[in-house]
């Protein structure tokens, strides 16, 4: 089973783009119950793989953009970090729910964005101008999203090259691929050092994710991408709702048996 999902994330991947935190992390946690700590950092090892077996190809067709790059990697950096501190802090915390409404509204909200974005005329620019130096600022943001959930460099990453630079399409790929395996390596560094990681999990995900890489990789020209991708974001929305019901109900269920408790009995 475990293979399984690992082969079909893994071939999501290859086949739409979407980054691969943004999907290991709700399947773990609700389809397998891995808690979100642990399923935090199995998802950033296993962007990690999914992304070293796809950086060297990029690298050899110079599709990396060395200076954009540094540029997103200087903001990205100390947020990935600062994420992970964070999700460090509520696991000492024992802040369960709201790590899970956290994750959901992170979801939620990237997946409407791209639902948006999807139905969004296309717009004839095909010279933006050039606000690289911009980017620091946006990544860090980004970089913490995915230090805490392991969601967002992808998606997020994409739309600020295509907003904020003049790379060719295929140097929008490459350099986001590059950003994601350094953000997610860090990431992974941080949560396999503080001990969040289930080793057997990983290498059963990534055993899978290799032959789903290289399938989807050799079917990714006959598919459909952008219907594809809007699909799967749809399916996300909706388990980033499941997750806020999750921990809504978690919530509400403790507070009522709290105050039923701390009401005194009626005497008759």
């Amino acid at each position: 089973m475990q293979y399984l999902i690992g082969f079909i994330i893994a071939l999501f991947i290859a086949l739409t783009g979407v980054g691969a935190g943004t999907v290991t992390v709700p399947v773990l946690v609700l389809f397998l119950g891995v808690p979100a700590p642990i399923a935090v950092g199995i998802g950033l090892m296993f962007a990690t793989a999914v992304k070293l077996i796809l950086i060297p190809a990029q690298i050899m067709r110079r599709n990396v953009a060395w200076r954009t790059l540094g540029y997103m990697l200087l903001g990205g950096v100390p947020g990935v970090i600062i994420g992970s501190l964070f999700l460090k802090h509520l696991v000492n915390a024992g802040s369960q729910n709201l790590m899970n409404a956290l994750l959901g509204t992170i979801l939620v909200t990237t997946s409407a964005w791209q639902i948006f974005v999807y139905f969004r005329p296309m717009r004839q620019n095909p010279q933006p101008p050039d606000h690289s130096p911009r980017l620091p600022w946006l990544m860090f943001p980004v970089g913490a999203e995915v230090g805490f959930s392991s969601a967002g460099a992808g998606a997020l990453g994409s739309a600020a090259l295509l907003s904020l630079t003049t790379l060719l399409p295929a140097q929008v790929v490459g350099t986001d691929i590059a950003f994601g395996f350094v953000i997610s390596l860090i990431g992974s560094g941080a949560h396999w050092f503080s001990h969040a990681s289930n080793p057997e999990l990983l290498y059963h995900l990534i055993a899978g994710g290799v032959a789903g890489a290289i399938v989807g990789t050799l079917v990714s020209t006959r598919v459909p991408r952008r219907q594809l991708r809007f699909a799967l974001w749809v399916w996300l929305l909706i388990l980033g709702g499941q997750f806020l019901f999750n921990s809504y109900t978690a919530w509400t269920i403790p507070h009522k048996q709290t105050v039923s408790i701390s009401q005194p009995a009626h005497r008759s």
